[in-house]
């Protein structure tokens, strides 16, 4: 089992996640979100409901239902308010009143169309409802392009940790337009890079060496780059989740970073930092660690930390003391009979998990720890939401 790539029919490019009969493809190309002949072949169900945010809704929910509409199919949308709060408990169960006052049934399909969010809370939906029923994920940021659309994870989170439940259930495709990248304001066009830098750092030192050579490109959001990007991504993406679907071992690289970014929004409250910005701050501390735990190379942990910086993500970490660090992290997944461990990097495209001893955690936190938690909280403003009109398609 793994991941292979091809170009596909209708003008896209294709990668498969190797998970034997429940295998899927990934489908990545401009202007495939409007291609009849791939909904056709891949929602032959009779009931569509989209599920989508406030922010997505007027931009691709009309153009999604009339095609669906056109083959024949009767849609139902939902639209969920947008930003990280809606990954709750409430909104969970709007969504599944929804679904059930429409009569949507067992052969009913879901469709997620929106960012992380929307992606996660329909996929959970998904898995739940009337006991599973099928999932298309069609992520329109770049973050969940490259990430959260891929490998099955979804849900909600817990006033005590992010994504703390939820289940693994995997979508029968993942459809990416990148055209949809157009409308996202530039802010969440860096967070999304934060996903994209944390593959290469941890799996493939030839695809880091490109993003270095062409981060220029993707921040002016150039076909091509995006393109590339994004299939790089993917295809690191398939391929781990196809050797350990249900993170039992290699999986858990993929949280690089992850451990304190999720402490940092457990902390800060949902959604105040994009996850991504999270990300990016978090694989900055856990570049430091891998340079205390593994004698990562000065030269290499330099050329992450600068390519995170010329990303424009966040480069220091709210010093919400020792203490709550602490608190914040314990309820993390990778959390094993009570020690703390984390994802470290050996070299870049190379990583590994580690228990790491109380001392050097506290150490780290303090070295990359420098903005007090009120200062923070003045000086960066909250989520404006997912999407923005371009003068274009205003």
């Amino acid at each position: 089992m793994g991941v292979r790539g091809h170009t596909a029919g209708f003008g896209m490019i294709e990668l498969e996640v190797g998970l034997g009969n429940r295998s899927y493809p990934i489908v990545i190309g401009s202007g495939v979100l409007k291609s009849s002949d791939w909904w056709s072949a891949h929602a032959p169900e009779a009931v569509v409901a989209v599920i989508t945010d406030e922010n997505v809704s007027p931009l691709y929910a009309p153009v999604l239902s009339n095609i669906l509409e056109q083959l024949g199919k009767r849609v139902v949308k939902v639209v969920l308010p947008a930003g990280e709060s809606s990954k709750s408990w409430q909104m969970l169960d709007r969504l599944f009143d929804q679904l059930l006052a429409a009569h949507c049934d067992r052969d009913s399909l879901v469709v997620a169309l929106g960012g992380g969010v929307m992606g996660d809370l329909a996929g959970f939906a998904a898995a739940t409802y009337l006991r599973g029923v099928p999932l298309i994920q069609v992520p329109t940021t770049l973050l969940a392009q490259v990430d959260s659309s891929v490998g099955g994870k979804n849900g909600i989170n817990h006033q005590r940790g992010k994504n703390m439940i939820g289940t693994f259930y995997q979508p029968r495709a993942v459809l990416i337009d990148v055209d949809t990248l157009n409308t996202l304001p530039p802010r969440e066009v860096v967070a999304g890079l934060a996903e994209v830098i944390k593959h290469g750092a941890i799996a493939d030192a030839s695809y880091f060496a490109w993003l270095e050579d062409n981060l220029d490109s993707l921040l002016k959001r150039e076909p091509e780059a995006l393109v590339e990007a994004i299939r790089g991504s993917c295809a690191i993406k398939a391929r781990v989740v196809a050797a350990d679907e249900r993170e039992a071992g290699i999986r858990a690289i993929l949280n690089f970073g992850h451990t304190f970014a999720h402490a940092i929004e457990t902390g800060l409250g949902y959604g105040f930092w994009l996850h991504g910005e999270a990300v990016g701050c978090g694989m900055v501390q856990a570049t430091r660690l891998s340079m205390q735990t593994e004698g990562f190379d000065a030269e290499q942990a330099l050329r992450l930390s600068t390519l995170i910086e010329r990303a424009g993500l966040p480069m220091f970490a709210p010093d919400f003391g020792r203490e709550r660090w602490l608190e914040l992290m314990a309820l993390d997944k990778k959390v094993k009979d009570g020690a703390m461990r984390f994802v470290v990097l050996e070299a870049i495209g190379k990583a590994r998990l580690r228990t790491v001893p109380a001392g050097v955690l506290a150490r780290v936190l303090e070295q990359t720890a420098t903005l007090n938690v009120g200062a923070l909280l003045r000086g960066i403003p909250p989520n404006a939401g997912l999407h923005q009109r371009s003068k274009a398609s205003a």
